[in-house]
């Protein structure tokens, strides 16, 4: 098992369509337009609605491939997704900060999933409430949303992550780290919380982050790529698309489960299991700039700069295409 110490600097880290004939999907207009490019973590339960989308409801032609926001700016992370540009991508709102710092151009368009995370831990290791945690062995990915998460959880303590002993595992192994005793809790996004609490048994205990840290797993995209009528076009038609297979969803969410398990390789329960822990607004939240303000003063932190205004983050959400796809 691969189990590493770090601190907040460390390394980051098919079913038959059930409702499609009774939706006609937006016209993409597609012109002289390439396929639509999208990635995305297809490792994610957040990514459902997307692939809902893209498989039964988009209408035109499309490519999924794993990846995220590096795709649509060139950069290359190791061991991070496929090769390809990306016209739109998905990530977490705490990765669309990160890259923008250097790539300005990153825009946020639409909130696909929320995540709502939890802390799962071992009773027996003396954990009954948060302030517990302290000195305690936690495996988490420090530098993304979860790590996020779980500063915020221990912050209600008067605690930092310099008070327990956060260790890098891989979200596969996890569980088997708790089982195992190598960790104390575990601090990640699902289904892999919910495979921690499975292994706990009688012996889990529970921190939920409800009222304090919620993921945003957004749909990203470029101030280019938007400023171009054809690739406009069709990233239009697919959030439309989008918001109709996220109502879909809630009315029979059989088929999007059934796609991400085909996608992940996740075991049908392990899908069920997260579903509680996840909604899917396909919208703009109200909050999105309150957020990325308070995150962006944790991960300037991190980075040694200086975090960017309110006025300039404001400028990362776009919500034209949102507002566009809402007279469709």
């Amino acid at each position: 098992m691969n189990l590493q110490r770090i601190g907040l600097a460390g390394t980051m880290a098919v079913a038959t369509p059930l409702f499609a004939a009774c939706i006609t999907p937006p016209d993409p207009r597609p012109g002289s337009a390439a396929p639509l490019a999208i990635h995305g973590s297809q490792h994610t339960v957040e990514i459902a609605p997307v692939l809902l989308t893209a498989h039964t409801l988009y209408g035109a032609e499309y490519s999924v491939r794993d990846g995220g926001i590096p795709n649509l700016v060139g950069v290359t992370e190791p061991s991070f997704g496929e090769a390809g540009v990306a016209d739109i991508a998905t990530h977490a709102e705490t990765q669309a900060l990160r890259y923008s710092v250097d790539h300005p151009g990153v825009r946020i368009i639409l909130t696909v999933t929320e995540g709502h995370y939890r802390i799962v831990a071992r009773r027996s290791a003396g954990i009954e409430r948060i302030a517990d945690l302290e000195g305690k062995r936690i495996a988490t990915l420090a530098p993304t949303s979860a790590g996020y998460f779980l500063g915020r959880m221990l912050a209600r303590a008067g605690l930092t992550i310099s008070d327990v002993d956060a260790i890098r595992v891989s979200v596969d192994e996890m569980d088997e780290a708790l089982a195992n005793r190598e960790v104390d809790a575990v601090a990640i996004w699902e289904p892999f919380a919910g495979n921690a609490a499975e292994v706990l048994g009688e012996d889990i205990v529970e921190f939920s982050g409800e009222g304090i840290y919620r993921e945003l797993f957004n749909l990203n995209s470029t101030a280019a790529n938007l400023a171009d009528p054809a690739k406009r076009a069709r990233i239009v038609a697919f959030v439309r698309a989008l918001i109709d297979a996220s109502e879909q969803m809630g009315e029979e969410p059989g088929e999007a489960q059934a796609l991400v398990a085909a996608a992940a390789g996740f075991r049908p329960d392990e899908i069920v299991r997260s579903w509680p822990y996840l909604s899917f607004p396909a919208a703009l939240p109200d909050d999105l700039l309150d957020v990325l303000v308070e995150e962006e003063l944790w991960l300037a932190e991190q980075s040694g700069r200086p975090p960017r205004s309110r006025e300039e983050l404001s400028g990362l959400i776009d919500p034209s295409i949102y507002e566009e796809a809402l007279t469709r």
